[in-house]
């Protein structure tokens, strides 16, 4: 009998797939939008790994290591990045786990910037804009065939 860690690993089980499912945690302090970032991340057949701070974040990365990192939090630009280092350092992730922030303050909408070793800072015009950005910056390894 199989025993699934959680709910990806479950649905990597049952569900026949040619590739599993990428997984993206999205750490949002908000839990309305983060429902809705889960909601519409499924639609398009990542299993989503949601986490409401940097310490969830590490905790839950630490267990099942994401193949990316989405982070909406409030705070400073200084205090976003700074929680998206943190999390990869603190969750043993290395540069090759690429981190998307999106945020309505950081960079110009429909912009988006690379600001360090594979940490990206959008703000997006719309979803399909982020959809495209985690598109390019997931690791080829994991992505659906």
């Amino acid at each position: 009998m199989l025993i699934a860690k959680d709910f990806c690993e479950f649905v990597n089980i049952m569900i026949p797939q040619t590739a599993p499912s990428r997984k993206i945690m999205v750490v949002e302090d908000v839990q309305e939008t983060r429902e809705i970032i889960e909601k519409l991340l499924n639609r398009d057949g990542y299993c989503v790994m949601p986490a409401r701070d940097e310490d969830e974040a590490v905790e839950r990365a630490r267990s099942n290591p994401p193949d990316l990192i989405l982070i909406s939090l409030g705070g400073t630009s200084d205090r976003v990045v700074s929680a998206a280092r943190k999390i990869r350092a603190r969750a043993d992730l290395t540069h090759r786990t690429p981190v998307v922030i999106f945020s309505s303050t950081m960079v110009p909408e429909g912009e988006e910037w690379e600001i360090e070793g594979n940490i990206h800072i959008t703000t997006p015009d719309n979803f399909d804009q982020l959809r495209g950005l985690i598109r390019r910056v997931m690791p080829a390894s994991s992505q659906k065939r």
